[in-house]
């Protein structure tokens, strides 16, 4: 489908879906990306990452995510108050990650697990 890069998006990067090639630009603190198009138009926009809850937005839809738990790294997507969804890693050895994102479109999904993946790496570091 297309290749994650972890060093390449510590503050953005970019990468390649069916063809189509998309930006990722994140701010400073690492709570707030945005994912945009090859002509520079905004596909969706994360706020809040790293927090409890926190949301994307694309084709103007809100969507909600949340820590599953206090001791769970797994993100869940929530719609009208329930679990539709959720990115969560397989195997901690190899860093494998399982995403179920439905109603999400296929680069606004990637850019979901890109931002989950940057913030265990950035908690990771922190606890480290």
């Amino acid at each position: 489908m297309t290749t994650w890069d972890n060093a390449f998006w510590r503050n953005g990067g970019d990468f390649e879906l069916e063809g189509r090639r998309y930006e990722v630009r994140g701010n400073a603190w690492g709570n707030r990306y945005t994912l945009l198009d090859a002509a520079g138009g905004a596909v969706a926009s994360a706020d809040r990452v790293g927090r409890k809850r926190w949301t994307v937005e694309a084709d103007g839809q809100t969507y909600h995510f949340q820590r599953a738990s206090l001791f769970s790294s797994e993100q869940e997507l929530h719609a009208a108050g329930r679990r539709v969804g959720s990115v969560r890693q397989t195997s901690f050895w190899r860093g494998d990650v399982a995403a179920d994102l439905p109603g999400l479109p296929l680069p606004v999904q990637v850019f979901v697990v890109g931002i989950v993946i940057t913030m265990w790496n950035q908690q990771a570091a922190g606890s480290a």
